[in-house]
C-alpha cells in the first residue's frame, strides 16, 4: 500500500466514525519518542488567588512526547480520545494517543514548490462543526479542510483576488463563522517576500457560505486567536518582538471594533512571545507567551503562568475538557486542571 493510501485510511478512521472505521488506528511512527509521561516537567507561577480555582494546589506538568521540531496547534478528537498537532519545521500533523503514543497523522502536510517559503507545514489546527479537521497550512498559504477520503478541499486561499500571506490560526464560532489570523512567517523574507500580494497582515472571518470579511488590517503580526464564550469578543495574539501585545475587539455583525489592549507584555525578558491561545468555559483566557501559557481573567488580569520545561507555542483542551496540552518547541505537555474549557467540533 503506498503511503497516500495509507493516509486515506488513517484521516477515515481519526475523523469520519460514521463511516464506521472509527477502530482503525495508524501504526507507530518514529519520527519521535513517547517515553512514558515525565511528571513535574515544569513550574507554576501563581500571582493571583483566583488561580488557585482554576489550577489546583497539586496540579503538575507532565511531559508526554520529545523529539520533535517546533510543534504548534494541538486539537483534541472527542470521538477518537486523540490529540493532533503540527510540526510547523517538520512537514508534518502528529497524532498522539495515550495508549499508542506518538505517530505521523498526514506526512507530508506540503508537497509542492518550497521556493521562497520560509515554513512548508501546517500551523493551526481545527474542527469545524462536522468534526473535520480544518488546518492551517503556511506551504499551500490556504485553510483546507480534510474529507472522509484523506483528500483535502481549499477552504479559502485568497482575499480580494489575491493570494493569502500564510494563515496562522483559527476559531469558529457556533454559528459557522471562521475566524482566522493571516501572518507572512511563512514567507522567507517576511513582509520583504517577492511573493507576497497583500500588503498587510490581516484577521479575517470567513462565512459558512463562503464571503470572506477583512475585519483589521493594522495589526502588525497577528497569530493567536480565540473567541469568548459569549463569542462577543475576539482576542488576537501580536507576536511582533517590537509590539508584543494580545488585544480584544469587540465582534457582531457589523464586524470587529473597539480595538484594545487587552494585556501588554513588551516588558518582559523572558523567551517565547503572545502566541497561540484558547478560552475556559469562565471566560478565562491561557494564552502562550514569553515563559509559558499566561493566565488572565476576563478583566485582564494576570492570574499566573504555567511554565513547561519549553517555551509553549500554542494549547488545546482535551480529554474532558480539563486537560489542557501545551505544545512547546521540541516537546508535548499537559496539566490537568479545575477548569472546563471551550473545545471545538463536535
Amino acid at each position: 500500500m503506498s503511503r497516500h493510501r495509507h493516509l486515506v485510511v488513517v484521516l477515515a478512521a481519526a475523523l469520519v466514525p460514521a463511516c464506521g472505521a472509527s477502530d482503525l488506528a495508524a501504526p507507530p511512527g518514529d519520527a519521535a519518542d513517547s517515553p512514558a509521561p515525565v511528571t513535574a516537567a515544569g513550574t507554576i507561577l501563581r500571582v493571583d488567588p483566583r488561580l488557585d480555582a482554576l489550577v489546583p494546589a497539586d496540579a503538575r506538568i507532565e511531559k508526554l512526547a520529545e523529539g520533535f521540531n517546533f510543534i504548534e496547534g494541538p486539537v483534541w478528537i472527542r470521538s477518537q480520545s486523540r490529540l493532533l498537532f503540527s510540526d510547523v519545521r517538520g512537514n508534518t500533523i502528529y497524532q498522539w494517543t495515550e495508549a499508542d503514543g506518538v505517530s505521523p497523522f498526514i506526512d507530508p502536510v506540503f508537497e509542492g514548490d518550497a521556493t521562497g517559503r520560509r515554513s512548508i507545514s501546517s500551523n493551526g489546527l481545527t474542527l469545524d462543526a462536522e468534526g473535520r479537521l480544518v488546518i492551517c497550512e503556511h506551504g499551500n498559504r490556504r485553510i483546507s479542510r480534510v474529507e472522509a477520503d484523506g483528500s483535502r478541499t481549499v477552504v479559502v486561499e485568497t482575499y480580494d483576488g489575491k493570494q493569502l500571506n500564510s494563515p496562522n490560526d483559527a476559531v469558529y464560532a457556533s454559528d459557522g463563522w471562521l475566524y482566522f489570523t493571516d501572518p507572512p512567517y511563512g514567507l522567507e523574507g517576511l513582509e520583504e517576500s517577492p511573493m507576497r500580494e497583500l500588503d498587510f497582515n490581516g484577521i479575517y472571518r470567513l462565512s459558512p457560505d463562503g464571503e470572506l470579511e477583512l475585519l483589521v488590517r493594522d495589526q502588525s503580526r497577528p497569530n493567536g486567536v480565540a473567541l469568548s464564550p459569549d463569542e462577543r469578543t475576539l482576542y488576537v495574539a501580536n507576536s511582533d518582538a517590537e509590539n508584543m501585545v494580545w488585544m480584544a475587539y469587540d465582534i457582531d455583525a457589523g464586524g470587529a471594533s473597539n480595538a484594545r489592549v487587552f494585556y501588554d507584555v513588551n516588558d518582559q525578558t523572558a523567551e517565547g512571545a503572545a502566541d497561540g491561545m484558547k478560552v475556559d468555559a469562565a471566560g478565562n483566557i491561557f494564552a502562550t507567551g514569553p515563559g509559558g501559557v499566561w493566565i488572565f481573567a476576563p478583566d485582564g488580569t494576570h492570574l499566573g503562568t504555567i511554565m513547561p520545561d519549553e517555551v509553549p507555542a500554542n494549547v488545546g483542551w482535551g480529554d474532558d475538557g480539563r486537560t489542557l496540552y501545551m505544545t512547546a518547541r521540541t516537546g508535548l505537555y499537559r496539566i490537568t486542571l479545575s477548569t472546563e474549557g471551550v473545545m471545538p467540533g463536535p
